[in-house]
């Protein structure tokens, strides 16, 4: 009878400490998601705010690209004369020294004089060559941004599409394509000058699939 009630004891002690350890898991479990869920949702409010000031900053450059574009337009419009404004960007001097328009893919940007990373983010940037619709070959760097923007879709542009450049004289001259391809991003061929009697323009982005450099060259 003794060795029953204390079966019985035994039981009910090992009914109660697996109770207990049910509820232990229970409460760690709780804690551990409790805690997954705050390191979930703190990432991706860092993420969002993240991309919100990525594209904050990124939308403030363009703005400075339209200011430029509204002052050289001004200047070209009250001055017969070359109109040189020179401004500041994180301690670079730069200017503006002409106008790049793509009707096919609806752009029009300033052309920087200078370039680096900073005035990448404003405007298409001369990297090597003559002025605008001088002899040679005018090589303009533009970021991709995989939208709309900048140089993003320069890689649709076929053979005969325009590319309209204004130099500092606004001056207006057509180019049309007649290559597009891509090369390796230390490949600087494309910068060279076969011809320096005629007039070339050569526009520049990353094709951000595969870090080449996507290569458009246009002539009148």
């Amino acid at each position: 009878m003794n060795q029953i009630l204390y079966n019985k004891d035994d039981y009910k002690s090992n009914i109660n400490y697996n109770l207990n350890s049910e509820i232990v898991d229970k409460e760690h479990n709780k804690s551990f998601f409790k805690f997954q869920f705050i390191a979930s949702s703190l990432l991706v409010v860092f993420v969002i705010t993240g991309y919100f000031l990525y594209s904050y900053n990124r939308n403030k450059k363009e703005n400075i690209s339209k200011m430029l574009i509204d002052n050289y337009s001004i200047s070209r419009l009250y001055n017969n004369e070359q109109p040189i404004t020179t401004y500041e960007e994180s301690g670079t001097m730069f200017s503006v020294i002409g106008i790049i328009e793509i009707p096919k893919i609806n752009i029009s940007y300033p052309i920087l004089s200078e370039s680096n990373d900073e005035l990448l983010k404003i405007a298409p940037c001369r990297i090597s060559g003559p002025m605008p619709n001088e002899d040679g070959n005018l090589c303009i760097a533009g970021h991709n941004y995989d939208n709309y923007k900048f140089f993003s879709k320069i890689s649709s542009l076929e053979n005969g599409d325009e590319i309209i450049i204004y130099d500092l004289y606004n001056n207006k001259l057509s180019y049309y394509v007649f290559n597009n391809y891509e090369v390796l991003e230390n490949n600087l061929s494309p910068l060279e000058t076969s011809d320096n009697n005629s007039k070339q323009i050569t526009l520049i982005t990353c094709n951000n699939l595969n870090s080449n450099r996507i290569i458009i060259e246009a002539k009148p």
